[in-house]
């Protein structure tokens, strides 16, 4: 997937994990089991790490994201090499990148969808189970040793709940990860910071500091043009001051855990004080006004021509950028610095899950001859170490091979994301290999096995936060979450446009008292009281 829309999970979970999203400590429990999640009736995990092959050969329907970057090829070899291995055909229905979730959503409606539906990130499912179109997946786990083990063996029994629904089922198999992953923060021109003498900051006032220092020196400019509306640099740093924004904004609520309940968080003195550091940065010229409207190019543009020095970025952006600016200034012209996320008034915190879109089952599986092996293919694809190697990598000896202490490395002839530039194959273009439709999760290993240097440093720097664990879920059936969506969603709306109105300025933040009735005059604590009831009403589920 196009890390550009990694992040885009913290906009489309709703309620079960959702409220994972949002800052604060969850209630932990003592036990480690929940819905039978990584028990079943016997343990099969014993049966994880060894080769699927289905007794007779079939196809299974599948929904396939066509991405542009990499656009399908029916000639790709990574369907041969899973067919060989599995005896399973994948029967593609291939949709444009552009379509897919509007396409994907008409199919299961009108009941046409495929057996396999990837690309779903967790809370997207919701919408789908009233009607019966896809399968309660945790009543089938039986069928899948892989997931089993790694949810034991990586301890994400509490993680796993964030998917749970008011029926203590899950609807959803969501890619699974070792350890989290962090990826978007500031990147900044730290050649320009060297040479006037900036420290390169530590904290989000240490971030003032250094654009206040840069505006002094270059004072026609504005030292940081943002991108992506903001939302991106806006939900990584809002941890930091204790609240939730940009991608994370979710449905706004927050938790407590020393009351054990849920608050709006848009109407906190934390929230207040995060929209002011905004607000200062723009009203003394050290953020680019623009930031919140202007289009990812035009932000691009700015900062490759050394218009500004500070700029979001996630690594696959920040090897872009750098490659594109070898090209127009040459290698030794400039130096880059991916920072890892500036601490804040909540100290050195970041939120980051270990969940990742996952697969949806269409309920039709259950009805197919080939059910039981549909699920265990489903699990060794996605969920054994063979399954991941092979679509993260390719095959051993053609597309990559192994030292002896088992470090992968592309074949010479093989480029991808930075690696061997020279290559005249691409392992995603010409082989289907390293895919987004099936790189879901998986071990720390793995997933730093084909990182490039930017990215091994981020994940390096980042490695002494604080990781802030998620809150509860609140299980919502669905006459509550139909209730709680009427108002919640004008009221956030209300909320993220007077957000960005006070962060610009056009609202003075002596108006604050007035947002906060406007508020609660808009649900803001009805919300809060059915979130607390319903919460108060299901927790023993979660125990």
């Amino acid at each position: 997937m196009n890390k550009k829309l990694k992040t885009l999970v913290m906009t489309t979970l709703v309620f079960s994990l959702t409220a994972s999203l949002l800052v604060g400590c969850s209630k932990k429990t003592e036990t480690t089991n929940t819905n039978n999640i990584s028990e079943t009736k016997t343990d099969i995990t014993q049966e994880a790490g060894k080769p699927f092959k289905a007794k007779e050969a079939f196809s299974v329907s599948m929904l396939f994201n066509d991405m542009p970057n990499y656009p399908y090829k029916d000639t790709w070899t990574i369907f041969k090499e899973i067919e060989s291995r599995t005896n399973v055909k994948l029967d593609l229905t291939v949709v444009p990148y552009s379509d897919y979730t509007q396409k994907r959503s008409l199919l299961i409606s009108t009941g046409d969808a495929p057996i396999i539906i990837p690309k779903t990130y967790p809370g997207e499912e919701v919408q789908f189970i009233p009607s019966g179109a896809i399968l309660p997946v945790s009543d089938y786990i039986e069928y899948m040793p892989n997931m089993q083990k790694k949810i034991k063996d990586w301890n994400m029994e509490e993680d796993m709940k964030q998917v749970m629904q008011a029926d203590g089922k899950y609807y959803i198999l969501p890619g699974l990860h070792e350890k989290p992953k962090y990826d978007y923060s500031l990147l900044i021109r730290k050649d320009i910071f060297d040479q006037n003498g900036i420290k390169i900051p530590t904290s989000w006032d240490e971030v003032y500091d250094a654009l206040k220092a840069l505006k002094a020196k270059y004072p026609d400019s504005y030292p940081f043009s943002d991108r992506w509306k903001t939302d991106a640099i806006t939900n990584v740093a809002a941890p930091t001051f204790g609240v939730s924004a940009g991608w994370g904004s979710g449905n706004g609520l927050q938790y407590d855990e020393n009351a054990d309940k849920f608050y709006f968080g848009p109407i906190s003195d934390e929230y207040k004080n995060f929209v002011t550091y905004w607000n200062k940065l723009v009203k003394e010229g050290l953020m680019d006004p623009e930031s919140f409207t202007q289009s990812d190019d035009q932000a691009k543009q700015k900062f490759i021509t050394g218009k500004s020095f500070v700029i979001s970025s996630n690594t696959q952006e920040t090897l872009d950028i750098q490659k594109t600016m070898e090209k127009n200034l040459g290698k030794d012209k400039f130096v880059l610095l991916h920072m890892p996320t500036p601490a804040g008034p909540k100290g050195d915190v970041v939120f980051a899950s270990r969940l990742e879109n996952g697969i949806m089952i269409s309920s039709k599986a259950k009805d197919n001859p080939h059910f039981e092996d549909i699920m265990r293919f489903v699990d060794w694809l996605w969920y054994s170490d063979e399954g991941q190697e092979l679509t993260k990598w390719g095959v051993e000896g053609t597309t990559f091979k192994k030292d002896s202490n088992g470090k992968r490395t592309l074949m010479p002839d093989i480029t991808f994301n930075g690696m061997n530039p020279n290559g005249t194959k691409d392992l995603r273009k010409d082989f289907g290999y390293g895919s987004g439709v099936f790189v879901y999760g998986g071990s720390q290993d793995l997933k730093m096995s084909m990182m490039n240097d930017l990215e091994i440093s981020l994940q390096n720097s980042m490695a002494n936060k604080k990781m802030l664990p998620p809150a509860p879920p609140i299980l919502f059936n669905e006459d509550q979450r139909e209730q709680f969506n009427m108002k919640d969603t004008p009221l956030m709306d209300y909320v993220k446009a007077q957000t960005l109105k006070f962060m610009l300025g056009s609202e003075p933040l002596s108006n604050w008292d007035n947002f906060v009735s406007q508020c609660k005059a808009k649900g803001a604590d009805s919300l809060v009281e059915l979130a607390n009831q319903v919460y108060d009403n299901t927790k023993d589920k979660l125990k």
